[in-house]
């Protein structure tokens, strides 16, 4: 596989274990008649830190795989827009000479 793919999976992973900790207080908390933001941040403490620091994992590894692979994209492409605007301009010269 490719670096860029293995970076956007990861960042996939991230974004999944990212919700599914809030997903999983959520079942936690399915029996609760009534809510609120302190019993669902109670009910956060109970599913732990790891999905979050999981997710912070994946999306560290996945973004170090991903951008220098999108720099070398985006490098390539100004080498083009460059080319093409160095054979615009000596048209554009060449116009002004005939004329």
């Amino acid at each position: 596989m490719h670096r860029r793919t293995v970076g956007v999976v990861f960042i996939i992973i991230a974004a999944f274990l990212y919700g599914v900790r809030y997903l999983s207080a959520a079942i936690y908390g399915s029996n609760i008649s009534a809510w609120s933001k302190e019993r669902f941040a109670n009910l956060l403490t109970y599913v732990g830190g790891g999905p979050l620091v999981l997710s912070w994992i994946a999306l560290i590894v996945g973004i170090g795989l991903f951008l220098p692979d999108v720099r070398k994209v985006i490098k390539k492409q100004l080498n083009v827009i460059e080319e093409n605007w160095e054979v615009a301009d000596t048209i554009v010269k060449q116009n002004k000479e005939q004329r």
